[in-house]
């Protein structure tokens, strides 16, 4: 599920910003080709609601690194505003989710944009319901 949702940030980025953008999933020791994102989740949690029912939190940071260093700031808060729009609603697997609690800083001129995919998840049964089953019984007649 995350890495689904992963390529769905990374859809919605493409989108929006097109391909001078580069979008980065794994760490990059150098060359690293700027204006660049790097998109990674942060202590998502799996927990149980109710029976066979968790609650997933799985907040993720997009970090953008600006290519004018005389106006990153500038740069960075008119990216973060276009993130907001992109990332509100994004596509995962055919299905539709909605970001929750996004927001940003600026550290060191890069943005750090964060945006949370909370959902439910319900786990299958892992064995076979019975295939049939036979009843064998008597009427009494009541004496």
């Amino acid at each position: 599920m995350i890495n689904s949702i992963i390529e769905a940030i990374s859809i919605a980025l493409n989108a929006e910003f097109g391909d001078d953008y580069t979008t980065y999933t794994e760490e990059q020791e150098q060359g690293l080709k700027e204006p660049c994102f790097f998109i990674s989740t942060l202590e998502p949690t799996h927990n149980l609601f109710r029976d066979r029912r968790y609650f997933r939190r799985q907040q993720f940071c997009i970090q953008f690194f600006p290519t004018n260093r005389d106006r990153a700031k500038a740069e960075c808060n008119d990216t973060a505003e276009r993130l907001c729009s992109c990332l509100e609603t994004i596509t995962v697997d055919g299905d539709l989710m909605r970001a929750d609690k996004m927001e940003h800083k600026i550290v060191d001129n890069v943005l750090n944009f964060f945006a949370n995919y909370d959902c439910f998840m319900v786990k299958k049964y892992d064995c076979e319901p019975m295939e049939t089953l036979e009843i064998k019984g008597d009427v009494n007649d009541g004496g």
